[in-house]
């Protein structure tokens, strides 16, 4: 068996891309696979159990990658390339018949996958060089989008389709929340949701991925006073484009250029519904945030106006065209979420159960 882990190893390593090797070995799914697990019977009986299975995790995992990122996404494909690659180095093969793998793919646990996914993500973030950050600090862009899926009664009950279509006239549909480095272009974190779900409501679960120092990048849905507060609770920072319903007065508070200024914004006095009494009380009472001006111009198009609210208050060290040039690069965001879904044809999953969509 570690042979054939071996030869699959190099074949995956080859077929998936020189960046792999570095990013998703043997050893950090093996760390992760541990630190996983639940207690040291429990470690002791799969250790066990994998020593006999040909689909142990590592390859289960290996096989899952290449389904997904090639362009027959189907299980017969995944296990037909095992066997050809174990064939052609005189190993022997396991069947061909899909249900060991499928199988295997079930029992990858959920929260395995969750946390290698954001260790190979903080891997990379750990690897950026201090001059290619943004004034020496790491940036985390949020945004939301949506993926569909086969339409099976779990998905249905889990996912529902759009209210605006008749039942068993659409397909389940999940609304997904991204975090994505800027750095990097790694995503740092993940959250799916019913399609109903608000946005901000699932950003607001995803700040304790901040770190210190971190900068949140998005758009005019979180420019709001919880928003801000949240980000400034977890010591980080925040770069928002001012919210659609909040008036801005460039003529009040402290001025620190002509379209760059310091004001005070106090906490609301309606509690959003989906805080609890004591996560709303915990809120300051007010918050002084900077708000800063310009304009957007792109040929062909109207000059835009750009409102940005901020938790950077130091107008020296981030002056208002850098804070412009940054909030320029949250259109990457939309990009990159766009680039993963076309490029792996993620519009449509294929699992046919809720806990297989979320792998």
């Amino acid at each position: 068996m570690p042979n054939c882990v071996e030869i699959l190893k190099e074949k995956f390593s080859r077929s998936l891309g020189i960046p792999w090797q570095g990013i998703l070995s043997a050893s950090t799914i093996e760390e992760v696979l541990l630190s996983s697990t639940i207690s040291e019977a429990e470690l002791s009986s799969q250790t066990k159990k994998r020593r006999n299975r040909f689909f142990n995790p590592i390859v289960t995992l290996w096989a899952f990658l290449y389904q997904v990122l090639d362009e027959d996404k189907s299980c017969s494909n995944a296990v037909s390339k095992i066997v050809a690659w174990l064939a052609a180095s005189n190993m022997k093969t396991p069947s061909s018949n899909t249900g060991g793998y499928t199988k295997a793919k079930q029992r990858l646990s959920e929260n395995f996958l969750k946390n290698l996914f954001q260790k190979t993500g903080d891997n990379l973030e750990l690897k950026a060089q201090l001059q290619d950050l943004w004034c020496g600090r790491h940036v985390k862009m949020m945004d939301g989008s949506s993926v569909l899926m086969p339409d099976t009664p779990a998905n249905q009950s889990c996912y529902p389709q759009h209210s605006n279509q008749s039942l068993g006239c659409g397909f389940p549909i999940a609304k997904l929340m991204v975090m994505f480095s800027l750095v990097t272009g790694a995503a740092m974190g993940v959250l799916i949701e019913a399609f109903n779900t608000s946005e901000i409501v699932m950003a607001r679960q995803m700040y304790y991925l901040l770190s210190p120092q971190d900068i949140a990048l998005a758009d005019r849905a979180f420019g709001t006073y919880v928003d801000l507060a949240l980000v400034k609770a977890r010591l980080a920072d925040a770069v928002f484009r001012c919210h659609h319903s909040r008036k801005t007065d460039f003529k009040r508070g402290k001025r620190l250029s002509e379209n760059d200024y310091l004001v005070t914004w106090y906490k609301p006095k309606t509690r959003p519904r989906h805080m609890s009494v004591v996560e709303f009380n915990c809120l300051p009472d007010s918050l002084i945030v900077r708000q800063v001006r310009f304009q957007v111009s792109q040929s062909g198009f109207r000059t835009k106006e750009i409102i940005v609210v901020t938790t950077l208050l130091d107008n020296k060290i981030y002056t208002l065209q850098k804070i412009a040039h940054l909030y320029r690069w949250r259109w990457q965001v939309e990009i990159d979420i766009r680039h993963v879904k076309t490029t792996l044809k993620m519009e449509m999953l294929r699992g046919k159960t809720p806990d297989m969509v979320r792998k």
